[in-house]
């Protein structure tokens, strides 16, 4: 074999060692990637929405639709929120954003309104579709004492938040967990479904990454001690998954 051969192949395998590893570095970076502008200002309007917080609020709204959340988008957020921090909460959410769209309308500013959800099928209750969705984001079917102490919470669950919300797709399951954990994490006392959302929350697919890009968001903008609680129930969910 030539000088010139082996000078050729030592180049071509140079090469396809570079590729091989530059392929395998943006793999990693892709699973690793932490959130972007849309999940970030989600963060922080299921966040604010669930203190209550309506000037801080108010502004989250208007960088929500800054970063191309659609107006459908942030409605389906705060519609959600009635879910996890109750009518009142969620209404004045509502009632904000209905004042923040009217703002920017006659400020000439056209935002864009997005996608309606889809129909529900029509061969299943809203119950079978719920659970089927729980089970799903769980990965078992969900059951525990609580359910058989108190069985309507289970339907209710089932049909109503499982079922007629998550059933509907303006947002996908990654972004209903990511305002439902900030929600959560925004809130005293409820560190047990924070726990079981950020199970929830990487079974949709979200990476430790963005679970830490969440609660980065949580500290800057929320509070020390929302993200530190939240750190420390996500570590606890980390040890637990990594057994």
């Amino acid at each position: 074999m030539s000088k010139k051969i082996i000078v050729l192949l030592i180049g071509v395998i140079f090469s396809l060692v570079a590729f091989t590893s530059i392929a395998g570095a943006e793999g990693m970076q892709k699973e690793n990637q932490a959130l972007n502008a849309r999940q970030e200002q989600m963060v922080a309007i299921a966040a604010f929405t669930a203190k209550g917080d309506l000037p801080k609020l108010k502004a989250a709204l208007n960088d929500g639709l800054d970063a191309g959340l659609t107006v459908n988008e942030i409605k389906e957020v705060l519609v959600q929120m009635y879910a996890y921090t109750g009518f009142p909460r969620s209404l004045n959410g509502i009632n904000t954003f209905m004042g923040v769209v009217e703002e920017r309308e006659a400020k000439g500013i056209h935002d864009e309104i997005g996608r309606e959800a889809s129909p529900m099928p029509a061969d299943k209750s809203s119950v079978e579709l719920g659970t089927e969705n729980q089970t799903k984001l769980a990965g078992v079917p969900v059951r525990g004492p609580i359910y058989t102490f108190a069985p309507a919470i289970d339907q209710f669950l089932k049909a109503h938040l499982f079922g007629d919300i998550f059933g509907r797709d303006v947002l996908d399951f990654k972004s209903r967990e990511i305002a439902t954990i900030s929600a959560l994490a925004s809130m005293e006392g409820v560190n047990s479904q924070l726990q079981a959302h950020f199970n929830l929350g990487f079974n949709t697919g979200l990476t430790e990454s963005q679970m830490k890009g969440i609660i980065s968001v949580l500290n800057d903008q929320v509070g020390k001690k929302e993200s530190e609680n939240a750190a420390e129930v996500l570590g606890k969910v980390l040890s637990t998954r990594l057994k």
